[in-house]
This record gives C-alpha cells, structure tokens and sequence, in this order.
C-alpha cells in the first residue's frame, strides 16, 4: 500500500521550546481554515494526544518506534491520517534525543523512519545571531537531518526579519514565522484528565488567541507546502485473522476521570479483531456492563479520586466477584492500583479498593520509575506463554507492596531487571503501559480468553 500523505514533524532542541504551544497554534488556526487534520505525538505519552482530541477536537495517536517498531509505526501513521490535508507529528524532548545517549525511538529517528521533513522550533527569548549557530549546529549533526524548516517561539517582532533573511540565504531552509510571547495563553501548566469544563472554556478562548497569532505571524502555506513535499509512504496493511466461528466478547473499558490512558490505536486493534468495547466509570457507575466477558483498567489518576473510588461499593464489590469466578482482566498502573486492597491517595489516606491484589498503593515523595522496558514472561499467563517478551513504559510516583513477579522487565539502556506484573491464566495486572499493536497475538490471546468466558 503506497499513500500520498502531507506531514510535518516539530521538533525542539530541548523541552520548554514551546513545542506544543506551536503545535496547538498552527491545528488551531488550520482546523479554522476547514483542513482536515490529524495529530501525533512521537513516543508513549499519553497526554498531547487527549488535549489534541478533547480540546481541539482533532483526532490524535501516538507513534512510539520502541513500543511499536518502524513498521507498524508507518502503518498506523498511514491509516490514521487517511485523507487527511496534514499530519503534524509534534516529537519529544530534544530533537536528537532517544534512549539514553542515542536517536532511538526519539524525534530525528521518528522523521527518518517516516520519511518526514522536520521544522525546528526555537525559543527566542535571550539570544539573537546565537540562534542562527544553534541551528547550523542541528543541521549539520546529522548529514540528513531532515530538518526543512524553523519556527520561533517567544520571539521580539522586531528580530525576525533578519532572522528569516539570514536562514533562508545562509542555511537554504524554509523560516517560517513566529510567535511573540504571549503571556496570556500559556499551555505548559495544564493537567489533562483532570479539565473541568469552565477550564475547558478557558483553554478555547487561549487557543483561538493563539490560532488568531498564527494567522498573522506563522506562514502557515508553507507549513502545507513543506508537507506536501513528503515522500509517498509505503507499508503494508494489517490483516486481522479470521474469526470463525469465534464469537464477539463485550469487553469493558474503564474510562472516566480517573481512568484515562487509553492508546487510540491500541483500543482500535481489539475492535478489529472482533471486540465489543463497552464503556463504564468506576467512579458512578454500580455494576460493569451486562453481559461483558472481559476488563480492561488503563492508568490515569485513581489516587486524585480516592474518596470517590472508595464510596463506589458496589462497582469494586462486583468487579472483584468476577475477577474471582474468572473474568480475564488487564489493569495498567493506575488501574493496577485500583485492584489493590488499598490506595493512598494524594493525602496520604488509605482508601479502600477492589482487593484482587492483597497489597496496598504507597504514595511516595519521587518518581519510582521512568522510561522504556523489556517485558519477558516468566511463565504462562492471560496474554502469552513463557519466554515470550514485549515491550512497555512506565511512569509512576506511586508503589505497591506487591508489584508481581510473573515477567522480569529490563530497561534498554542500563541493562537493569527488575520482577513486575501479577499474572494468571485470567489476569494481567501491573505498572507497566503496553500496546497491543506492538505484538496482536496478545491481544488475540486476551480475546480469546474473554470469549470463553460467560461473561457477567
């Protein structure tokens, strides 16, 4: 399958450029203008892509090399965008930055495996001819950097026409606007998951001042003509296994405030593969869907909702009832504490929970683990057999007293192991964050499980 994609990549020589506030800017302003737009976030984070959804209202994925490989990377950037006018793909941290002291699975190595032009965004505030060395320094790092364009962030009007002069005669790339500082639409202290409506309100009203800017000081022609200057991709399309005569399981999805770290791509691969995905919220909801035959608990913020979570008797009493007759179950971090007998919650008070799991969430004061893994199975388990690996990401403040020993995780850059996940022929439960497009067979397997279940 070969697809004419118009996409663009930004990217920043650190974090704290603005990458976002750029990014918001120019889907704003183009979304205003009628484009048919999607958005991707480079890497496992779930946040860009629920603000880029909920607020902007344009559809958002993630695109994790580490997670999901080269491959299956172009595949979903293709069939997500399909028919899109852009993709914009906003990267991570530095621009050369991945693992550890390498590109890997960062924002260069996202541009190269997707045959992407990069636009560099610069934050212009304390420098001015020193700009103009931090991007030669880019281009030339790498001998294709795939770097076409630069944008500025924060940047006095008075600076920018000789800075654009500069860079298109001395570097030959595109400059293609600003933004002045804008104090009154700062994005960088938002919190998705937790946005009231009133907040809701405010971030529009934001986004239309940005969008309003971008009109008058982003060329925004020339971000979609550089993006349509983007070689066609190619990939091959995934082709789900024939069901048969298996049937279609109902499987519930916890997605509330409190659970809502859900990969988009991740929940697609399961419809395709024959699942009935049925919504509920542990939060006010008192019993699980009728007639469900499996669960799935993402991460999100159950320690912000402990109260709540705790009041909720009957959705924990009758999750853990079917948990023990045998309902296949996947809980990630958040939702792994949630099957615990307790939760500390922001406070520090001990809150009630569901009980599968007889250990208690600890709050702790620092971040107990970050960054990519390896997943090896230790033994035979809902989702595969013994020996079999797959990759994750973790990121946590809180702890258990009991995190699982049914895989070992090493960490790729350090080598380091550690013991994790609660496993069983029905239960797949820990801190680390997975997609299931990164390996369909455990997604098969989850299904399969849950179809031979009776379901509740």
């Amino acid at each position: 399958m070969t697809v004419s994609l118009p996409r663009v990549l930004l990217a920043a020589p650190s974090s704290g450029a603005g990458k976002t506030t750029v990014a918001c800017a120019i889907l704003r302003a183009l979304h205003r203008r009628g484009r048919k737009l999607s958005a991707f976030k480079c890497g496992p984070d779930y946040i860009d892509p629920m603000f880029h959804r909920e607020v902007l209202g344009i559809p958002s994925y993630n695109l994790d090399l580490f997670l999901l490989g080269q491959r299956t990377v172009r595949r979903l950037l293709m069939e997500d965008a399909q028919g899109a006018d852009l993709a914009l793909m906003e990267g991570v941290m530095g621009y050369y930055d991945g693992i550890g002291l390498t590109e890997r699975a960062g924002s260069y190595d996202l541009a190269c495996a997707t045959h992407s032009p990069a636009v560099l965004v610069l934050d212009g505030r304390g420098a001015a001819q020193s700009l103009l060395a931090q991007i030669k320094g880019f281009l030339t790092y790498r001998s294709d950097s795939r770097i076409a364009g630069v944008l500025w962030n924060r940047l006095s009007p008075s600076q920018y026409p000789a800075l654009h002069e500069r860079v298109e005669q001395e570097f030959g790339i595109r400059s293609l606007g600003y933004l002045p500082k804008l104090e009154a639409v700062s994005l960088e202290s938002r919190h998705l998951g937790l946005i009231t409506a009133e907040e809701v309100l405010q971030l529009q009203t934001k986004l239309d001042l940005l969008a309003d800017q971008a009109e008058c000081t982003i060329d925004l022609d020339g971000i979609q003509s550089l993006a349509e200057r983007a070689e066609p991709l190619q990939e091959e399309p995934y082709t789900p296994p024939d069901r048969g005569d298996f049937c279609r399981p109902r499987i519930a999805v916890a997605r509330d405030r409190a659970f809502c770290f859900y990969y988009a791509d991740s929940l697609r691969l399961l419809e395709h593969l024959g699942a009935e995905l049925c919504y509920f919220s542990p939060l006010v909801d008192s019993m699980l869907p009728a007639g469900c035959n499996g669960v799935l608990l993402g991460g999100g913020y159950p320690e912000l909702y402990g109260e709540d979570l705790e009041k909720n008797h009957s959705i924990r009493e009758n999750l853990y009832t079917s948990i023990q007759k045998g309902m296949p179950c996947i809980a990630e971090c958040g939702g792994f504490l949630y099957l615990h007998r307790t939760l500390e919650d922001s406070y520090g008070t001990p809150r009630r929970m569901v009980g599968t799991i007889l250990a208690d969430g600890i709050r702790t004061e620092k971040l107990q683990r970050f960054g990519y893994a390896t997943l090896t199975a230790q033994r035979d388990n809902l989702l595969c057999r013994a020996g079999e690996k797959l990759p994750v990401h973790e990121f946590h403040y809180w702890t258990s007293t009991d995190n699982g020993d049914g895989c070992l995780a090493e960490k790729p850059s350090t080598g380091k192991t550690w013991p994790c996940i609660h496993v069983s022929e029905s239960l797949f439960a820990g801190f680390p964050h997975f997609h299931f497009a990164s390996n369909p067979r455990w997604a098969q397997h989850f299904l399969e499980k849950c179809a031979q279940f009776e379901g509740v």
